[in-house]
């Protein structure tokens, strides 16, 4: 079967857009293919620096015609039906369809749509166009006279079709001057000639012996496997950086490896300093000795050229500029070392954090008192929790992290160990933004802990007392993330945190902020405030409440003021918008969303590592025999209560009349509960899940015999009620530990 062979020629692409404009090439051009009634068996796209490529094979030779007949309204139906039946049809008059008989419904009309089949080349000459116009490039621009857009000047296309055993054929087609044809042209340096292509094979020949390797992936093995090699030369290793590889691998068509060298002086500056330096100046890569992992003064570059001096001269330029980086760098770690990070702490005044919610000075401020708070919660020292967060932004005035905003917390870090910090210290100014992703660590030092859940909780807290929650898939202030990391940072440090009372705290903080800084109009203006006589009143309790709050402490809980129902709603909000975060969490452990939900539903639920337990522990009982049974139980208890309840206006609660149980059934069942309930509540008090489910269980057999013996509607009212009166203790004990009507099964 014949294959299609496509290649855009251009100016340089970025590199970051190749893979990506390869990929929607593909995507655009079979989809309309398939649009047409053209299937295919394969298709594969790539990218250089100057091209975008797809071969499409096994395609047949043209479409199959087509028959198609859509039913429309009946003879005789409103001219509004008659003109969408027309419209949806293509067809331009009523004429122009059948009228078909239904000997049960009448006549009604038929549109009978037919479609030619068409070569797949005059297919492939009509769609192309307009897929090279209305191409999605994140940016596009027009040059000369012409008016197509495209990332960077368009110069040929190729577009050629056929079997293989035959020459394939030009499929014509023609935008804004440019003819496609089978002309392409090599590396722009060693060989800038054109060349013919007949199909993959060939031009992928063709395009080697040109000094261009088509493939992506293939040149980034070529550059990996180079470096490594060149890097044991030396005795060293090269520190691999996936995404450098990635863009470098964009950068050339010809990638030849070589290796420079800078002042050994320099390694005085942090590793990290160095490899930033020499990847985002020069697209470089640096390596280590393998013996002690401490850099080297070597560092692999990659030419687009096999230079005929050996690359002496690349490489030359490739150290003045690192060296010249460097330079800077060691400029800016000499400067910031002279200043203490205390005296930083004053300059946050001046950068905003977000205009609703202050300075980050401000926020530094907020995050002293919260994580002093936290402290005895994770078992930190509190002094060195509050000099950790005091001194956790200072470093972004530093000239460093200016130049390098990436090295934010790490620089912190380095400057406070350089200036005699403690460890603890030093190391939480590193760590209080992780974990920034679900690949990055977790901090474990106390201190660490502290300091990283008081910054996520006063971003949480701060963006949902202005409302700027995330909607749908936008969440500019990363928020999702931060409340994935105070899950994170409690379940893998296996803490118990009063989640609910910490954001109590924290929401205050940050309208008293919002107070203080715009006085007492600023919280007018917030949209959960509302507006008249009753948003007046809520205005003063607010700022009349938020001006002492900051001095409450988690440490002396009898003194918490209590919340007002505006701080419940907005923290009964943003403990959903939790729960819903840990569904994600234990969707990857296995446990099911319905099973949060029930865990939930008992109310008062603010403690993610005894949720999380219980959720665990709920999922191992549904998961046994004796379990999937109780469930079934409970439903058929719940559901009868439920009917009855309504039916009688009232409910059944309260202990069983013990003269009343006639049958020994319902005997053994009340027994049970009494047992039961007796059992699970130290149980549930010591935290102990897993033994209260595994008492629990212990009912399956009792509700099963009561089912299958018991009529619950006895005749005599008395025993009847008594009898919903054990079906509502049924429920009363299975929602001890969750609530199983949100259970699915």
């Amino acid at each position: 079967m014949p294959d299609l062979l496509l290649e855009l020629f251009s100016e340089e692409i970025p590199a970051r857009m190749q893979r990506r404009a390869a990929e929607d090439l593909k995507s655009l051009l079979t989809n309309a293919l398939v649009e047409a009634g053209v299937t295919y068996e394969g298709a594969k796209a790539y990218a250089t620096p100057r091209r975008l490529a797809l071969h499409i094979a096994g395609l047949p030779a043209g479409s199959t015609a087509t028959r198609e007949e859509r039913k429309g309204p009946r003879v005789g139906a409103p001219e509004k039906a008659l003109a969408g039946f027309l419209r949806g049809a293509g067809l331009s008059s009523i004429e122009e369809a059948e009228v078909h008989n239904d000997p049960k419904k009448g006549d009604f009309y038929v549109a009978v749509i037919e479609k030619p089949g068409r070569k797949t080349e005059e297919i492939v000459a009509d769609v192309m166009p307009d897929i090279i116009r209305n191409f999605p490039w994140p940016k596009s621009q027009r040059w000369g006279s012409g008016n197509l857009r495209w990332v960077r000047p368009l110069h040929s296309i190729v577009c050629t079709f056929g079997p293989e055993t035959e020459e394939p054929e030009v499929i014509p087609f023609e935008i804004d001057g440019i003819t496609s044809g089978q002309t392409t042209y090599g590396h722009r340096f060693m060989a800038p000639e054109a060349i013919e292509v007949r199909r993959l094979e060939d031009y992928m020949s063709k395009l080697e012996a040109a000094k261009v390797v088509l493939d992506a992936d293939r040149r980034k093995d070529i550059i990996d496997t180079d470096a490594k090699n060149a890097a044991m030369a030396l005795g060293l290793e090269l520190v691999e950086d996936a995404g450098l590889l990635e863009e470098v691998a964009g950068l050339n068509e010809w990638p030849t490896v070589l290796i420079g060298s800078y002042d050994e002086s320099f390694l005085e500056l942090p590793d990290e300093v160095i490899q930033l330096t020499i990847k985002v100046n020069q697209k470089n890569f640096v390596l280590r000795d393998p013996a002690t992992s401490n850099l080297s003064n070597k560092f692999a570059l990659t030419a687009n050229i096999v230079a005929k001096d050996g690359g002496t001269k690349i490489i030359s330029g490739n150290e003045k500029v690192v060296s010249a980086r460097l330079s800077d760098a060691k400029f800016f770690w000499e400067t910031d070392l002279k200043t203490k990070l205390e005296s930083n702490v004053s300059k946050l005044q001046d950068i905003v954090f977000h205009e609703k919610l202050g300075s980050v000075a401000a926020r530094v401020d907020r995050l002293e008192r919260l994580a002093a708070e936290i402290a005895p919660l994770v078992g930190a020292d509190i002094d060195q929790t509050k000099r950790a967060a005091r001194l956790a932004k200072a470093d972004l005035v530093s000239a460093m992290v200016f130049e390098f905003p990436e090295l934010q917390g790490l620089m912190g870090r380095y400057y406070a160990e350089a200036q005699g910090e403690d460890a603890a210290v030093a190391q939480a100014i590193e760590d209080h933004y992780k974990p920034a992703g679900a690949s990055d660590d977790v901090p474990t030092s106390p201190v660490s802990i502290a300091v990283a859940l008081a910054d996520k909780l006063d971003i949480l807290a701060g963006f949902w007392a202005i409302d700027e929650k995330p909607t749908g898939s936008k969440d500019p202030f990363a928020l999702r993330r931060a409340a994935l990391g105070v899950i994170r940072l409690v379940l893998e440090n296996d803490l118990r945190l009063p989640l609910r009372d910490v954001l109590v705290q924290s929401l205050r903080r940050n309208l008293a902020d919002i107070a203080a800084a715009r006085g007492e109009s600023a919280l007018s203006d917030l949209p959960f405030i509302g507006k008249g006589k009753t948003g007046e009143g809520v205005v003063k309790d607010i700022f009349s409440m938020v001006s002492k709050a900051a001095d409450v402490v988690l440490a002396n809980v009898s003194d918490k003021i209590p919340e007002t129902s505006l701080e419940s709603g907005l923290i009964d909000d943003l403990l959903g918008f939790f729960a819903d975060r840990m569904k994600v969490v234990l969707k990857d452990k296995g446990v099911r969303h319905d099973l949060i939900d029930a865990v939930l539903a008992r109310g008062g639920q603010d403690d993610i590592a005894l949720i999380v337990k219980q959720a665990e522990a709920l999922a191992g009982l549904l998961g046994s025999e004796d379990g999937a049974n109780l469930l079934a139980g409970y439903k058929r208890a719940a559901n009868i209560l439920r009917a009855e309840e309504k039916k009688d206006g009232k409910t059944f609660e309260g202990k069983p009349d013990a003269t009343l149980l006639e049958e020994q059934a319902e005997k053994d069942l009340a027994a049970a509960l009494d047992s039961v309930l007796v059992e699970i509540k130290p149980l549930l008090d010591a935290a102990d899940y897993s033994a209260a489910m595994a008492a629990l269980a212990k009912l399956r057999g009792p509700v099963d015999g009561f089912f299958e013996n018991i009529h619950v509607n006895a005749e005599k009212p008395e025993v009847r009620e008594n009898r919903l009166k054990i079906l509502s203790e049924i429920r009363a004990a299975v929602h001890q530990v969750a609530d199983f009507s949100k259970i699915a099964g």
